[in-house]
């Protein structure tokens, strides 16, 4: 019996952002889905059993909290860590009552990164 890959969607209009986190993901063994749009990510979206969502602040069109606050939070039930090029304390607390499980400002640890993905999604990081 095969174990289900965790599933990381990752939506950052930077690509070489997207391919860094890809890179990294998948080196942990996990199935990556980048976006470059919240709009290419919900067409593409399927829930799976073990997922995160990587978001961007800074979007063309809609931030990434502006989206959050747009859809339905409970009917995407994604645990959500949102990426900032910038922003104030007052952007974290409204990203935080979006349900962002974890804020961090680029650049950021690898490690610290990982293990909030993991810990999002319930479970251990594989060695």
């Amino acid at each position: 019996m095969s174990r289900q890959r965790p599933t990381i969607f990752i939506v950052d209009d930077d690509d070489a952002v997207r391919d860094s986190l890809r890179f990294l993901l998948e080196s942990y063994d996990c199935e990556v889905e980048d976006y470059g749009t919240t709009q290419d990510f919900l067409r593409a979206f399927r829930p799976r059993e073990k997922q995160c969502l990587v978001l961007d602040q800074h979007l063309p069109g809609e931030t990434g909290l502006e989206f959050l606050e747009s859809i339905d939070g409970a009917s995407l039930r994604i645990p959500t860590i949102m990426l900032s090029g910038g922003g104030d304390r007052s952007l974290a607390e409204r990203a935080t009552k979006a349900g962002v499980v974890a804020y961090f400002h680029k650049p950021l640890d690898n490690a610290i990164l990982l293990a909030t993905i993991f810990k999002a999604m319930g479970i251990a990081p594989p060695h």
